[in-house]
């Protein structure tokens, strides 16, 4: 509403930072300045939206508060700066206000790629509607949903930055997309049957299996139904999929993407359809259903058809499954084509039978597929059809992994898609502070980059132990900076020196002569935290995880720490455990718990507890005469331990399986065990260890493994409550910060954080990248640039 006639006219120039690019954020501002009577323009460009209005001076204060209290959904705004400007003759375009064309800027880019986003319901509803243009359109998109990292090389997010830009415009997509007032006015990925993307379903050999669109849909679910593994072109890569039902054809997967029993994701129509297999919540529904469209770890029902060994195959002896609803078009459209085709959205909200496996296209756990001719190459001999198109995918990025924690708060997993490129506001550090590129660990890579106060955690990219993942750290590296128009000044990195990650920071450093700066594994782990909760004074730091180098090049993973910034020191650490064999021991449990037979004195146990074992002998001899068992402090070993002592798992097949079946099993009966069982059998150590020997004694002889494994979790959390109270209480210090892989581990949190909090203690956790590796960049980029903002003693004068 305009201010009253005879008002006095004032101009203002405004510049909004943040996630408002390619969200629909110039036609919001257009509408609201028509409904405001203000004359003017907005534009984008490197730094964000820039725009210029002028009206009466009520007008413009609505004006601006109404560009944050009614910003479109997608749209995040960081800062809004005003300035006064002088007042002129402006009033062109329809009522006085126009959007411009965008233009570059010669100053460094402030603004975000939005993530990628799961199909909305207005598209939703034109896509099954018999009369529309795009009806049943594979590639329907609008400004408040579909790709948008994904396919961007550049800002400023124009359509030729993106791989659109192959695809021109046809007359009626060109009207929406000039239009002011349209849904798709600048929705850069728009198109339609008549100017974009075309869908099509082949052999590994590129022979057509079906003719026009429709029917490369209905090709793909009759294979689906048939048994038959198909190649499935999502946002960020490609995905593998099977009937989820059909425990023969899921064996197949397994055996041709050589994946033995690391459990899969399914996807489901709705909520409803997954209620018959898992538990879902209202917060866990809200997951679901977000734009986001994460694969969401939901707990499996004991009353589905079949129980606990319902769906055979998809996630061997856990007791929680992954789950995602559709998210492309693509995948709805697989869905619609299951229930008959029905016109209009109400079918969308009622069960379905159909469940899918959707997993992630990387066979031999090298990198996502993302290319077409990769995926013909790649996956030929795992899959037997490839439903692809030809839209270009630029920035590889893996499904998101989360889990719905208490208090409405989530966790993730693996982040990626629908969350990156999101920034994470670095509180105390300097708009102004050079940038620098965290290159991460081994396991779980991600990199990060840092802009002012910003930092950009790539998506999950994988572990680096083949050549295919560590290119993509590379592709990853460079794809960062350029769609960030950042120059990195530093480069942090774990302090392995065997790892690619480091090799790769050290040379980059080297070529370019930036500074280097090396980060204790675990500091890292704990920094991450600190970063996310804006801790700038120290706290305590509890670091649990499978194994990092530590300062003295040994073996660590169960830390205590005090973390301040850059600084750091070790407080304690969980007793060391001998690892017969070196790393074997950690694909093979039964040898840590021979270990702490060892420990216990009851080594001659060993030969004959695990006789089946060809190595037993040879393990005992070696723990006897301590060859070959470099020591650990690892707290991953030592839940690897009592799963192999209580005879829940004997060997792994991938990173973790064994603690996690020992807390799946812990799950079942933990409610039934007395809440003082287990207090008080860690030892607490004068040289500031913490011992679970004690407890192992009693593993050791425990015949119920379910019981054995809730003692363990409930025993666990008591000592390590314990463990920090006493560095509380000795440093004066009241806050710790929890990180490491092992606080994926949802029972023990659900243990150890109110026995802390009770005795006083503020817990900080990870919420905005997962506490594994997967955090590890963050860490590094926060502690490089603490370290880069302390002052520097004074040289010393020549003479």
């Amino acid at each position: 509403m305009a201010d009253a006639p005879g008002s006095t006219l004032q101009r203002r120039a405004l510049r909004v930072r943040g996630t408002v690019q390619g969200v629909g954020f110039r036609p919001f501002v257009y509408r609201i300045a028509l409904e405001e009577g203000l004359h003017g323009w907005v534009l984008n460009d490197a730094e964000g939206v820039l725009i210029e209005a002028q009206g009466g001076a009520q007008a413009l204060q609505r004006f601006t508060q109404r560009l944050r209290s009614d910003a479109p959904p997608l749209a995040r705004v960081e800062s809004l700066h005003v300035e006064p400007r002088a007042v002129h003759d402006d009033a062109a375009g329809a009522g006085g206000f126009e959007i411009r064309a965008s233009r570059g800027s010669t100053r460094r880019v402030n603004t975000v790629v939005p993530p990628d986003t799961a199909t909305c319901n207005d598209c939703l509803a034109e896509l099954f509607a018999p009369a529309d243009r795009r009806h049943r359109y594979a590639f329907i998109n609008c400004t408040q949903c579909g790709p948008r990292y994904t396919l961007t090389r550049a800002l400023p997010y124009d359509r030729a930055m993106t791989s659109m830009a192959a695809f021109p415009l046809c007359p009626t997509c060109r009207h929406e997309y000039t239009a002011p007032a349209d849904r798709r006015f600048h929705a850069e990925p728009n198109a339609c049957p008549v100017c974009g993307p075309r869908l099509s379903l082949v052999d590994t050999q590129g022979r057509a299996l079906a003719g026009d669109a429709d029917d490369a849909i209905a090709a793909t679910l009759a294979l689906l139904r048939a048994g038959r593994i198909v190649a499935i072109k999502g946002l960020g890569g490609f995905h593998l999929a099977c009937d989820a039902r059909n425990a023969a054809t899921v064996a197949l997967l397994r055996e041709r993407k050589q994946r033995e029993a690391k459990p899969f994701a399914v996807m489901a129509a709705n909520a409803a359809s997954a209620r018959a297999w898992v538990h879902v919540g209202d917060a866990e529904q809200v997951l679901l259903a977000s734009a986001e469209r994460p694969i969401a770890l939901l707990r499996r029902r004991d009353d589905a058809v079949g129980g606990q060994d319902a769906l055979p195959g998809i996630a061997p002896g856990l007791h929680t499954l992954g789950v995602m609803l559709p998210c492309t078009p693509i995948h709805f459209l697989l869905f619609h084509e299951a229930a008959g085709r029905p016109a209009g959205t109400a079918w969308l909200q009622a069960p379905q039978t159909l469940l899918l496996v959707m997993t992630s296209a990387n066979p031999g756990g090298e990198p996502l597929v993302k290319d077409n001719a990769e995926a013909m190459a790649r996956l030929h001999g795992i899959a037997e059809a490839v439903l692809l198109h030809d839209r270009d995918i630029v920035a590889r990025c893996d499904d998101s992994l989360l889990r719905a924690t208490s208090g409405g708060a989530t966790q993730f997993i693996r982040r990626a898609r629908g969350w990156v490129p999101r920034p994470i506001h670095l509180a105390g550090v300097d708009p102004r502070a050079p940038s620098v590129l965290a290159t991460g660990g081994w396991l779980k890579n991600t990199v990060c980059l840092t802009r002012g106060s910003e930092a950009f955690v790539s998506p999950h990219i994988g572990s680096l132990d083949n050549a295919a993942t560590c290119e993509a750290l590379l592709e990853m590296s460079e794809h960062l900076c350029s769609v960030l128009d950042v120059r990195p000044a530093a480069v942090a990195h774990d302090l392995h020196p065997d790892f690619f990650s480091t090799r790769h920071a050290l040379a980059l450093a080297a070529e370019r002569g930036l500074p280097c700066l090396a980060v204790q594994h675990h500091h890292a782990h704990i920094a991450a935290v600190a970063a996310e909760h804006g801790a700038t004074g120290p706290l305590l730091g509890l670091a649990l995880d499978g194994v990092g180098l530590g300062s003295d090049h040994g073996a660590w993973g169960g830390e205590l720490l005090l973390v301040d910034g850059a600084a750091v020191e070790r407080l304690g650490h969980l007793a060391p455990l001998p690892l017969p064999g070196g790393d074997i021991a950690a694909r093979e449990p039964w040898r840590l718990a021979a270990a702490a037979l060892h420990r216990l004195g009851r080594g001659s146990e060993i030969e004959a507890r695990f006789a089946h074992r060809p190595a037993a002998a040879a393990v005992h001899q070696m723990l006897a005469r301590e060859l070959r068992c470099p020591p650990t402090t690892s707290a991953g070993r030592w839940f690897d331990a009592a799963a192999a002592l209580l005879r829940v798992a004997e060997t792994s097949a991938y990173e973790g399986q064994a603690a996690m079946r020992l807390e799946a099993l812990a799950e079942r009966t933990i409610a039934g065990l007395p809440p003082a069982a287990g207090a008080g059998v860690f030892l607490l150590g004068a040289d500031g260890t913490l011992d679970p020997t004690p407890l192992l004694a009693q593993l050791a002889d425990e015949a119920d493994a379910a019981r054995g494994a809730a003692l363990f979790h409930q025993a666990l959390a008591d000592g390590l409550a314990r463990w920090v109270d006493r560095a509380a209480r000795r440093t004066g210090l009241r806050s710790v910060a929890l990180g490491g892989g092992c606080f994926l581990n949802a029972l023990l949190n659900t243990l150890l954080v109110p026995r802390l909090r009770a005795r006083g203690l503020v817990v900080l956790q990870a919420h905005v990248v997962p506490p594994n590796d997967g955090g590890l960049a963050l860490g590094q980029a926060w502690v490089a640039l603490r370290r880069l903002q302390m002052p520097q003693p004074p040289t010393a004068a020549a003479p």
